[in-house]
């Protein structure tokens, strides 16, 4: 019975960390507008263009393959370390304990891991995405607030030295 209630509360475990994986987009996450003298047609076809040279910049992977596979390595050295700590401290008996909280804190790592390995691939398709679709003419909308001054402390305005204290000589003549 104990056995059976192990191997529950672990599927349980694993099924709770699975659920708070989250699937990026399998395409862009940046806005591009159609360029002056563009009719619709064209933006579509240059869009399925750039979307296919994005991929291929990154090698055909895509953020889910990358984000999976992540996961799947991560779990799997968890289950490893696991199994090793377990075996030198309690045998035969502690590799199995290891080896199933390392799946636990495998998958729970990994499910990070995952995570920034999706975005930073998205990261990458989006940068490949505009720049194609920029140079075959269409517009990147931009943020308004560059200004191209440098924000910071700034010094006083330039004063006069204060007077003299009353009896001072006079300065030296220059």
């Amino acid at each position: 019975m104990n056995l059976f209630r192990t191997r529950w509360l672990a599927l349980g475990a694993v099924m709770v960390l699975g659920a708070c994986a989250t699937l990026p987009p399998s395409g862009p996450s940046v806005m591009v507008l159609p360029g002056s003298g563009k009719n619709f047609d064209q933006f579509r076809f240059d869009d399925y263009d750039c979307r296919n040279f994005a991929s291929t910049q990154l090698g055909g992977a895509t953020a889910e393959n990358s984000q999976t596979d992540s996961a799947i390595r991560s779990a799997a050295i968890g289950t490893a370390v696991g199994a090793a700590a377990g075996a030198m401290i309690g045998g035969q008996r502690g590799a199995a304990a290891g080896a199933g909280t390392g799946l636990i804190v495998g998958a729970a790592g990994g499910a990070g891991a995952s995570q920034s390995s999706a975005m930073s691939l998205q990261r990458r398709y989006d940068v490949s995405y505009q720049q194609c679709m920029y140079a075959k003419g269409h517009q990147i909308p931009t943020s308004g607030r560059f200004d191209g001054q440098r924000r910071g402390y700034s010094p006083p305005a330039a004063s006069a030295p204060p007077p003299p204290p009353p009896g001072a000589p006079p300065p030296p003549p220059r």
